[in-house]
């Protein structure tokens, strides 16, 4: 209780509200503390890990680590509602034009607040990851490290925060994968992810080039948009690369296969398209990451 009128108390600090209102407030700062986490992003890194889990386990193996896999969603759902509660701290005063309708311009949140319920959320992510094992413990400190050193200095370097998010994406797979104790393929999972996204920011940042100058050095920025989309396409090629290894290895049944070749068709595609129509090569490299989930799905169920 007294940690909660704490949390409460610094939440409304900093509008200089007389505490005769606070009750009036508190719906309204509940609502903001909710819209800051963003449930649906939340929500899409709990199904992230469970689909990292039935992966490397198969759907019938999870159960026998079921405790785990929901404990693993939960910790992942609290460290994205931490991660995005920073990011709304950090951007506060670009969000006041940008984002206009976001938790802190509108007033819903303090900055301190914001800062407070993203410690909160990551103490509560380490704490269920040590209770996951050592191995998920590792992963959840190193991406809260990686998570806070993008915020602060990351951002606005181009290949370092190219690097960050990637790493932060594949962390997911992982993490899913050491839940049920499944790092043999998990970490082929997440490599792959890494791979892609890294693939995809790059070619993101050549899209954006134009808006970008001036708000942030980006890798397009210091070598070139070509040369940038050529370091985009060997990310892309090195997933199709390393594609094969988790059948050859037996991880995965045959029906991996079909699935991973239309997958791999269409990052050799985006490799080449994004060149000319940038747009187009970022989201077909979305298509590709979407269909090898699914080649993953069905080569660990069936």
């Amino acid at each position: 209780m007294f940690f909660t009128c704490t949390l409460f108390k610094t939440l409304i600090s900093a509008q200089d509200v007389p505490e005769s209102m606070a009750s009036r407030r508190w719906p309204r700062v509940v609502a903001g503390l909710i819209s800051m986490m963003r449930l649906g992003n939340c929500a899409m890194g709990a199904a992230a890990v469970l689909l990292a889990a039935v992966i490397c386990v198969g759907s019938e193996g999870v159960w026998d680590y079921l405790t785990e896999v929901i404990l693993s969603m939960l910790v992942v759902a609290a460290f994205t509602g931490a991660g995005n509660s920073l990011n709304d701290y950090f951007d506060r005063e670009v969000d006041r034009v940008a984002h206009p309708s976001r938790p802190i311009p509108r007033g819903l949140v303090s900055p301190s607040g914001a800062v407070v319920m993203s410690s909160t959320l990551f103490a509560l992510s380490a704490a269920g990851g040590f209770v996951i094992g050592v191995p998920s413990f590792i992963i959840v400190v190193a991406s809260a490290g990686v998570m806070l050193a993008y915020e602060v200095f990351l951002k606005s370097e181009g290949l370092m925060g190219n690097l960050a998010i990637s790493w932060l994406t594949g962390a997911v797979f992982f993490f899913g994968g050491a839940s049920v104790d499944g790092l043999d393929l998990a970490w082929i999972l997440a490599l792959l992810a890494f791979l892609a996204t890294f693939g995809r920011e790059i070619v993101k940042d050549v899209q954006d080039l134009e808006g970008d100058e001036g708000a942030r050095t980006t890798l397009p920025m210091r070598l070139g948009a070509r040369n940038a989309g050529i370091l985009a396409s060997l990310s892309l090629i090195g997933a199709v690369a390393l594609s094969p290894a988790p059948y050859l290895l037996s991880l995965l049944s045959i029906w991996y296969i079909p699935f991973v070749v239309l997958a791999d068709g269409i990052f050799i595609y985006s490799s080449l398209i994004h060149f000319e129509d940038p747009e187009r090569g970022q989201k077909m490299i979305k298509l590709a990451m979407l269909i090898a989930l699914v080649a993953f799905l069905f080569g660990g169920i069936l």
